[in-house]
């Protein structure tokens, strides 16, 4: 399984926000053993929206939008969905329902506050749509065709995500290990092994805070990553670092 992430809103390009739902939504599929091929930032621009959402849903297995829902004139993520799959917004009932409770019971815990929540708009999904309740906020998220559309707000991303994560699932897995040669000399073992091990694909990187530098292996099977592992051996200074354990990643 692969997949593209799509993260909506101009102030993630405008650096006013960073990006952690990209980060945390790419290492959960990762860790699922689902290739993420894809992260993209666009603006809150509806035909850019569904450019792109058109694109990625044609080009991959599963795609997840984040951000850009709710009531706010910039909250443009569901119309751009909608009109990717050149669907009409259609209010959902389900949903509907439940921002009904949810706006209910906020006023009645807020006696004081005039709550103007235009529920219509918060419930309205491409027609057809399977609705994603929000248990940790107001707007609802959805799924349509194999594009997964899901909060912005962290926490409410997370608990969606949740909700569908085990409609994730795929072969590949990865290993870590940790060499104290230079990049340098690693180097020319890498370019080696893109010829020696068609299986498998392995990525170098710099030391962080004074830790050794990291070889990734990363395959589809067990067998290809013990291959790799061996190869290595032969011909550099590699190990499995302690809190590794052994133990691949993203195997379902």
């Amino acid at each position: 399984m692969n997949a593209a992430l799509l993260t909506v809103g101009d102030e993630l390009l405008a650096g006013d926000i960073e990006n952690t739902n990209a980060t945390w939504l790419a290492r959960q599929l990762t860790d699922r053993g689902v290739s993420v091929e894809r992260i993209t930032v666009v603006p809150d621009e509806v035909d850019t929206i569904a450019e792109y959402v058109r694109t990625f849903a044609g080009q991959f297995d599963a795609v997840v939008v984040t951000g850009g829902l709710g009531g706010t004139p910039d909250d443009v993520t569901m119309d751009g969905v909608a009109a990717a799959f050149d669907r009409p917004l259609a209010v959902d009932e389900e949903a509907r329902a439940d921002i009904e409770r949810s706006v209910a019971a906020y006023q009645e815990a807020n006696p004081d506050r005039d709550v103007r929540v235009n529920v219509e708009r918060h419930a309205s999904l491409p027609e057809g749509a399977r609705a994603l309740i929000n248990g940790d906020g107001l707007s609802p998220g959805c799924v349509v065709e194999n594009v997964y559309v899901v909060p912005g707000i962290p926490r409410e991303m997370k608990a969606m995500f949740a909700d569908v994560a085990d409609e994730f699932t795929g072969e590949v897995r990865s290993r870590t290990l940790h060499t104290p040669l230079p990049e340098s000399d690693v180097t020319p073992f890498m370019e080696t092994a893109r010829e020696d091990l068609p299986d498998a694909v392995l990525g170098s990187y710099p030391s962080r805070e004074g830790t050794p530098n990291r070889i990734k292996i990363t395959a589809e099977s067990d067998e290809a990553i013990d291959e790799a592992e061996a190869w290595l051996c032969e011909r550099i200074d590699v190990q499995r670092p302690p809190e590794d354990g052994g133990d691949e990643t993203g195997e379902e």
